[in-house]
């Protein structure tokens, strides 16, 4: 059998490197609606921080089909993936998107507005969401850009949803009724969740991550934990949480004990007299080590806890 030359080889190669370049673009384009229950939908985000292999595309979002209309839960990280989103939302329903509702505001689910606002869907979001894209999101819009590149942002622009609420509020939108739910400031400011009673499915956008440590930098962590207890008396079915796959009621409970051992792990390395680069060398969570992003989003939470837990002291 003869052996084939260098330059098939090289060829070869290359043609392999190819598809595999074009697998991972379609990978990284794909939306795909996972169905939860009757008439809800969600999109699963992938594992990991946010790059180019990925897309950014990390954050869930979804979607409740009424039967006059659709509601969506988020609408991703850029442009591109919100009209991904549209697409795949009239793959299963030609039914109008009657309301669009940002959960929380943080980069990887809200960059899509402008894709829904173009179809003349109403976006809606907390008071306080709204007031935190002002004052932060251009910014993170730049970083993105550094992240992923033009191409990936090309049409995205920041959209702040004119339609805000200060608290909890019931909606009957599309013959779906809903409740939106707001316990205060916990991961951020102006967290809701969204449950529709029909399915007993509940959206949690940054109340809960499943499987991946929950991102302290906005959070406020008393609020936090009895927003988490507030939560867990909610009549649920499954929960969609902001990262990570659809779970139980179960995902409350771990979020709150991470929380709870961050905490308790930093108060006693600052009680020690321990300085901030020395409780980021030595505050170690192993019960969490599988967790996505544990060594990047641990690190990141036990500086900004520790912050926090100096300005108190410096307050009282």
């Amino acid at each position: 059998m003869p052996v084939p030359s260098t330059a098939f080889r090289m060829h070869r190669c290359f043609i392999a490197c190819l598809l595999l370049a074009l697998s991972r673009g379609l990978h990284a384009q794909a939306v795909e609606p996972v169905r939860v229950a009757e008439g809800v939908y969600a999109f699963i985000g992938a594992a990991g921080a946010i790059s180019p292999d990925n897309g950014g595309r990390v954050g869930n979002s979804g979607f409740i089909i009424g039967r006059s209309g659709v509601i969506v839960i988020d609408t991703g990280v850029s442009y591109r993936h919100g009209r991904a989103m549209t697409e795949a939302i009239r793959r299963i329903t030609d039914r109008p998107i009657q309301l669009v509702i940002i959960t929380h505001a943080v980069q990887e689910f809200l960059f899509g507005n402008a894709a829904f606002e173009e179809l003349g869907a109403p976006l809606l979001t907390h008071a306080r969401s709204a007031e935190l894209m002002r004052s932060r999101c251009e910014r993170c819009l730049e970083n993105l850009r550094n992240v992923l590149g033009e191409d990936a942002l090309a049409g995205t622009r920041l959209v702040i949803p004119p339609q805000t609420i200060d608290g909890s509020s019931a909606l009957d939108v599309g013959g779906r009724k809903l409740d939106l739910l707001y316990f205060g400031w916990a991961g951020t400011p102006g967290d809701l969740a969204v449950l529709d009673r029909e399915s007993g499915v509940l959206f949690v956008g940054g109340l809960l991550a499943v499987g991946r440590v929950p991102e302290f930098r906005d959070g406020n962590l008393g609020g936090w934990l009895r927003a988490l207890d507030q939560l867990a008396l909610v009549p649920v079915r499954l929960i969609v949480p902001g990262h990570g796959p659809i779970s139980g009621t179960e995902a409350i409970a771990a979020t709150v004990s991470y929380l709870r051992d961050l905490d308790s792990q930093v108060r006693a390395l600052y009680a020690g007299g321990a300085s901030l680069m020395e409780a980021l060398d030595r505050a170690e969570s192993p019960r969490y080590a599988g967790w996505d992003l544990y060594p990047t989003l641990h690190r990141e939470n036990v500086l900004h806890r520790y912050l926090q837990i100096e300005l108190e002291e410096l307050g009282n």
